[in-house]
């Protein structure tokens, strides 16, 4: 069996190389189907967030699965990039450091805001898309069926979520309540309707915002969700208008290219007069062109402005930090524990079968030829048997577990059942 994860999130690479490797939902399903195609036998989950790009993959045949070059370059081909550019920039786990990262991840513990909900709904998403396009199988089907079950117990068993903590809430706190002595009086405009849109706006609304404005490509979505904040909801050809209006901004698209270029912001820049506009883009590739953050009276933020605010945020959480690490340590243990024994528990019972079947064999035929033996005897007999075969197995079964525990790809188990024939 063979677990591998490649990826890149906030902790090694920058909002630069993170947008140049993010997938839209489309992007992975295709990709997934890709993979499938050109590895029949391999699984394969695509985790890709605003904080993180992670290409999850699986399979029960260790022997067919491709290298871990052999996954960089089609993540690099997928994305029209060169292998060597973005090598440096992916980081990979394997065994059961694939299950421990998956568990950190899905249990918030590994977000750039400890403790944000949205990560999880996120990973079953993921999770889902793989499972409709028949690309997760008996692996990724277990290890994220356990992430989501570690994720529930750090919920509920520790406070790493006590309060609302969220990227928006972090974002708003920190650099708009520095802009702005007060919320009350802002328009506010949500471009996107997606989770992150509306937490957004539950955070505003417990700030006192009570004008909403909310574009999306999709206008019956966007109608949705203004129908829950009493918002008004505007069609894709508003958003000039829109962004000329607002005082905050707030962009969640899951765009492949910006959707405000500087150019573009030109027309907005002339008809505001320099007006305050405080502008966060928490879109992974970004929204809003950088550049726009140089016009006057604009205050543009990215996702990567925000570590030194969720550093404060992650300390506030350290108390119960060490609560939730023993949860998924202990969750790892006994899903490898587990997967141990299913990868090795049905070659082990037909080896102990055979091994059994022989003794009883000779068992018999010894006994035969021993006539009248006082039944002590013939216990001690049977005794010595039992102990010779189990003194015999327990090096290869040892050895077994050792190569099964330490993250091998299952050599150890191939070459038993050739050597005793134990065939499926």
């Amino acid at each position: 069996m063979k677990l591998h994860m490649i990826g890149c999130s906030h902790h090694n690479a920058n909002v630069e190389v993170r947008e140049r490797l993010a997938f839209t939902p489309e992007q992975a399903r295709r990709a997934m189907l890709m993979l499938r195609e050109n590895f029949p036998d391999m699984e394969s989950v695509i985790l890709s967030t605003c904080n993180r790009t992670e290409l999850y993959t699986a399979s029960v045949d260790s022997t067919s699965f491709p290298t871990h070059h052999d996954i960089v370059d089609f993540l690099a081909q997928f994305h029209q990039l060169e292998s060597e550019d973005i090598f440096d920039n992916v980081l990979e786990r394997t065994g059961e450091d694939v299950v421990r990262h998956l568990f950190t991840v899905a249990a918030s513990l590994d977000s750039m805001v400890v403790g944000e909900a949205q990560i999880l709904s996120q990973v079953k998403q993921a999770y889902e898309m793989a499972t409709d396009a028949d690309c997760a199988g008996t692996l990724t089907h277990s290890v994220f069926q356990a992430a989501i079950h570690v994720a529930k117990r750090v919920h509920n068993e520790t406070n790493i979520h006590q309060k609302r903590v969220s990227i928006p809430s972090v974002a708003v706190g920190e650099f708009a309540s520095s802009i702005f002595d007060r919320f009350d009086d802002k328009k506010v405009l949500i471009i996107g309707a997606g989770e992150m849109g509306e937490e957004t706006l539950n955070y505003l609304r417990d700030l006192g915002v009570h004008d909403f404005s909310v574009v999306n490509r999709n206008l019956e979505r966007a109608e949705k969700l203004a129908v829950k904040f009493d918002a008004k909801a505007y069609p894709w050809t508003e958003l000039v208008p829109q962004l000329v209006r607002a005082d905050v901004v707030i962009s969640t698209t899951g765009a492949s290219e910006p959707i405000v270029t500087y150019e573009q912001f030109q027309e907005v820049e002339s008809k505001r007069f320099q007006k305050t506009l405080f502008i966060l883009d928490l879109a992974i590739p970004r929204d809003f062109d950088p550049k726009i953050g140089s016009c006057v009276g604009i205050y543009l933020f990215s996702i990567d402005d925000l570590q030194k605010a969720c550093e404060k945020n992650r300390k506030a959480r350290e108390l119960e930090w060490p609560k939730a690490e023993k949860i998924v340590e202990k969750e790892t243990i006994r899903f490898m524990t587990d997967l141990h024994h299913r990868a090795t528990g049905p070659t082990i019972k037909r080896l102990k079968q055979a091994a059994d079947e022989l003794k009883q064999d000779e068992l018999r035929r010894l006994l035969n030829k021993l006539s009248d033996l006082d039944p002590k005897l013939q216990n001690e007999i049977e005794r010595s048997f039992d102990r010779l075969v189990n003194k015999i197995l327990h090096p290869p079964l040892e050895s077994l577990r050792d190569d099964m525990e330490s993250g091998a790809p299952g050599g150890l188990l191939d070459a038993l059942k050739r050597l005793f024939r134990l065939y499926d």
